[in-house]
């Protein structure tokens, strides 16, 4: 287990700035009940506590083996952090160490959300289980019934009587803590969200990009249409009279409710919004493929901090070779060290053994292969794939399939990597 807790201060930004530091695509992001806090998760390993008022961060949290991919705060103001390795932490502002670690999941943890009197944690996980454990003790209850590997969201009823989840199945299941399970509804293709509003009703989400409205006595959903992409992230304020749905495409749908009305449509850099939470006086909190933590007005449209700039300088290049580059600029640098990165820097990549970045923790699978970065070695991760080439990463899977873009990203490499 490796657990660092680092102040971040280069961070030091003025208050209405972006919030960045994480080191890979940014998956999670909750708001504390006061505003005072938010904290985001990452594919780089680590979770980030920030002060808003600061614009600053003011911990960095290691624990993971993987991805953290759920975060959400407690009543109290302590927050659980759940990650790639099938774990759950519980965590304090000011503390280098959770308080608790909770363990049983056999697969990634998805999602997490806190009762309302803080009481319990609901976990979603790609092991086909929702669970419910106990934060003192941390006993937990295991609920199954979802048919596909994944079960992806997860969230409790208003008076904390039953967790709602959603999944690759496509089914919202009401599990109530005493009482009969059943599906809400079941809409025929793969959700990969939801959110509960305050008078019961669901709210889901997935890759058809529709949002379906559920209410809680399991008639007829309604239909809030966002286009055709993927929807990935949706989130509720606190009142439930607005609802923010991110996509694939990196575009924030944002709905009045009850009518049910498009309101506003939210333009980033066009990168994957994987995460959003609204804070108590409404701002929308965004995260996304580009590691950055966005604040907007969602009543305007503004982004709070300047114009939204696109992916990294790194891959800020008339190369034809840029824009293929761009797909790895969220976790990898082409200079400098590994630091709070997803992927181990890129630097002095030709020529180099496989695994051998001083300052990057590669899995025991990568160390044990006999692989020397070369055009030819990494045009076959490339062309086959990472999980086929190089079998136990943790790279997502990607493959470059025209032969003009792998050649440009080939040349692009050798050129700002040092040859």
């Amino acid at each position: 287990m490796r657990l660092l807790v680092a102040l971040l201060l280069v961070l030091a930004t003025p208050a209405a700035a972006e919030l960045r530091g994480h080191g890979g695509p940014v998956k999670a992001i909750a708001v504390s009940p006061d505003g005072a806090h938010v904290v985001s998760g990452s594919f780089d390993q680590s979770a980030i506590l920030w002060s808003p008022a600061r614009g600053a961060a003011e911990a960095v949290l290691r624990l993971h083996e993987g991805a953290v991919d759920a975060v959400a705060f407690l009543p109290d103001g302590r927050f659980v952090t759940g990650g790639e390795d099938g774990r759950i932490a519980l965590w304090r502002e000011g503390s280098g160490a959770p308080v608790r670690v909770f363990a049983g999941h056999e697969a990634r943890v998805a999602a997490v959300a806190a009762s309302p009197d803080g009481q319990r944690i609901a976990s979603a996980s790609w092991d086909r289980t929702v669970r419910v454990w106990a934060v003192e003790t941390g006993e937990a209850r295991v609920f199954q019934g979802h048919t596909e590997n994944a079960v992806n969201a997860v969230g409790w009823t208003p008076d904390g009587s039953a967790v709602v989840s959603a999944g690759y199945d496509g089914t919202v299941r009401l599990w109530p803590l005493a009482g009969t399970p059943r599906v809400l509804a079941e809409v025929g293709f793969p959700l990969n969200a939801l959110a509960v509003l305050p008078d019961g009703t669901v709210a889901a989400a997935g890759a058809e990009g529709t949002v379906f409205l559920i209410p809680p006595d399991g008639t007829a959903p309604r239909r809030l249409d966002a286009g055709t992409a993927p929807l990935i992230t949706l989130a509720a304020n606190r009142d439930g009279t607005r609802l923010a749905a991110g996509g694939i495409r990196g575009s924030v749908a944002i709905w009045a409710l009850p009518e049910g009305r498009l309101i506003r449509s939210l333009t980033g850099p066009g990168l994957p919004v994987w995460a959003a939470a609204f804070a108590p006086d409404g701002v929308l909190w965004t995260g996304g493929s580009d590691r950055r933590v966005r604040r907007w007005d969602p009543e305007t449209g503004a982004h709070l901090g300047g114009a939204v700039t696109g992916p990294e300088e790194e891959a800020a290049s008339d190369h034809p070779g840029a824009r293929v580059f761009r797909a790895c600029a969220a976790c990898h640098t082409l200079k400098g060290d590994s630091a709070n990165r997803a992927g181990p820097t890129l630097a002095g990549l030709f020529g180099r053994r496989i695994a051998t970045v001083p300052d990057y923790p590669f899995s025991e699978a990568l160390r044990g292969m006999d692989i020397v970065w070369t055009r030819e070695t990494v045009a076959k991760l490339f062309t086959l794939g990472p999980a086929t080439y190089t079998p136990g990463t943790k790279m997502p899977e990607q493959v470059v399939g025209n032969a003009d873009d792998l050649e440009a990203l080939l040349d692009f490499l050798e050129r700002e990597t040092g040859g």
